[in-house]
C-alpha cells in the first residue's frame, strides 16, 4: 500500500464520552472504500500501535428538515480498532 493511500484511509478520530472511556480501543471515521485490512495496515504504521481486531461500522445519514425543506446528512464510515495493550488516547492524538 502507498503512502498517499494510508493518508487517505483515516479521516478522522470519533470522539465521544464512551469512545474516550475504553483504553484499549481507538474510533476512526474512515474511508467509505476501505477494506479492514487496509484500516489495520495504516493504523499500525501511522500510529506505531499492535492491531488486534478491526470492526467496521456503515452508518447511514439521518433524514431531516431544516426550515421546510428536505436534507440528509452525510453517511459515515466508522472502524474500531481493538489493541493489544491499553494507551493513552489524548498521547496518541497529539502525535
Amino acid at each position: 500500500m502507498n503512502k498517499e493511500r494510508i493518508f487517505e484511509i483515516i479521516r478522522a478520530p470519533h470522539v465521544t464520552e464512551k469512545t474516550a472511556a475504553t483504553e484499549k480501543q481507538l474510533v476512526f471515521k474512515v474511508d467509505p472504500t476501505a477494506t479492514k485490512a487496509e484500516i489495520k495496515a495504516a493504523v499500525k504504521t501511522l500510529f506505531e500501535v499492535d492491531v488486534l481486531s478491526v470492526r467496521v461500522v456503515n452508518r447511514k445519514g439521518k433524514q431531516k428538515s431544516f426550515r421546510g425543506r428536505a436534507g440528509k446528512r452525510v453517511n459515515i464510515k466508522l472502524a474500531y480498532i481493538g489493541l493489544s495493550e491499553a494507551i493513552d488516547y489524548e498521547q496518541i492524538m497529539a502525535d
